[in-house]
């Protein structure tokens, strides 16, 4: 079975972190402060995040 990318159940704001942590078996608190970082360093965390919120479909009920 291929993984999927979902946004997560554990939302936030919108479930892209929690998601993207889900895909790659970590702690969505790893993945909030790596976008934070990139939003601070680079200015590029926000959009790639506005981007994901949109693009990331929900998660399938079961």
């Amino acid at each position: 079975m291929s993984k999927r990318l979902y946004k997560g159940s554990d939302k936030k704001l919108f479930g892209v972190c929690s998601g993207l942590a889900e895909y790659f078996d970590t702690d969505p608190t790893i993945i909030r402060v790596i976008f934070v970082f990139a939003f601070l360093a680079f200015g590029s965390g926000l959009l790639l995040y506005i981007i994901l919120a949109i693009a990331m479909p929900d998660k399938p009920k079961d």
